[in-house]
């Protein structure tokens, strides 16, 4: 059992092509896409730093230069800006570099989630960790985010914790959905867990507990990982080594609270989008004023 310790490490795997944005992916990483105008790996790491990571390492691959760029100081445009006059502007790109101690490994090859993970063995050490997908954009206005919560959880019990959350019946063929023990009692939010079944049809779901993009793990993951063989798709499933691990020692879920969107997807981009807008008071009004206007067109034209 590890000893316990402060999960103060986290890793977000951004190697992805994100064939699903084709053509704006081509040119640009899948996680550099702006929500309004915010990249959305930022949205991710700005709530890892919000819980307490003090250190990020961003798994790429060798078409991810702008988001290293993104999170690098640009001086050349530091000193555009200021002879401009536009210190607002200068002081946000300045908060940006400096968010957090960035680090990057390139993944050489795509051979899945399981694999990216393994790729920050040396980084993390032998130390509980957090893994934030960057598909996954979750937002808590009015309690801790999604991570820190998880955080949390691990405190308590000192064991894994995976993030969940209910999902419809008709959707648990698109998740990993977890088995909650039938002899451990959930806990308010959390419950241990006896197994993790990825993508199962609806009548063989174990429960409707989806796994969504947020993870803290113990470093014993990583020997596991490393002797994972291939699983769905040929890959190495971060799920299957986490099943194994069970075999080990406690792992358990948390059903964390807050809205989360699935920017991996083009509708759940497009609904983050929208939200994030109707959420910023020098948008909102013009937001709405168009969706009405939407809304009436529409209306007119069903009544043709």
């Amino acid at each position: 059992m590890t000893k316990t310790t402060k999960v103060r490490k986290a890793v977000i795997p951004a190697a992805g092509l994100g064939t699903r944005f084709l053509p704006a992916t081509k040119a640009l990483a899948k996680e550099m896409l702006p929500i309004v105008d915010t990249p959305t790996i930022q949205y991710i790491i700005e709530e890892a730093v919000k819980s307490g990571i003090e250190e990020i390492l961003i798994i790429t691959n060798s078409n991810k230069h702008s988001m290293e760029n993104h999170f690098d100081k640009s001086y050349e445009l530091e000193e555009r800006l200021k002879a401009s006059g536009k210190d607002k502007e200068v002081k946000m790109i300045n908060d940006i570099a400096n968010l957090a101690n960035i680090y990057y490994i390139r993944q050489k090859e795509p051979k899945g989630l399981g694999h990216a993970i393994l790729c920050a063995k040396s980084f993390i050490g032998d130390e509980p960790f957090a893994i934030l997908l960057g598909d996954d954009v979750v937002v808590n206005k009015h309690s801790k985010p999604a991570l820190q919560q998880l955080i949390d959880a691990y405190q308590q019990v000192h064991a894994s914790v995976v993030g969940v959350q209910t999902v419809p019946l008709e959707a648990v063929h698109k998740y990993g959905i977890v088995r909650p023990s039938a002899s451990h009692p959930a806990n308010g939010r959390l419950v241990k867990l006896t197994d993790m079944v990825e993508k199962p049809k609806q009548e063989e779901a174990p429960s409707q507990l989806a796994v969504l993009g947020r993870y803290v793990l113990t470093p014993e993951i990583f020997e596991l990982l490393e002797t994972q063989g291939t699983g769905a798709g040929g890959e190495i499933q971060l799920t299957d080594a986490i099943k194994r691990l069970m075999d080990r020692q406690a792992v358990y879920a948390y059903d964390f609270e807050g809205v989360r969107y699935d920017v991996g997807d083009k509708f759940g981009f497009i609904k983050a989008t929208i939200d994030f807008a109707l959420d910023r008071p020098d948008l909102k009004d013009q937001v709405q004023q168009y969706i009405s206007a939407l809304v009436q067109k529409g209306f007119e034209h069903d009544g043709d």
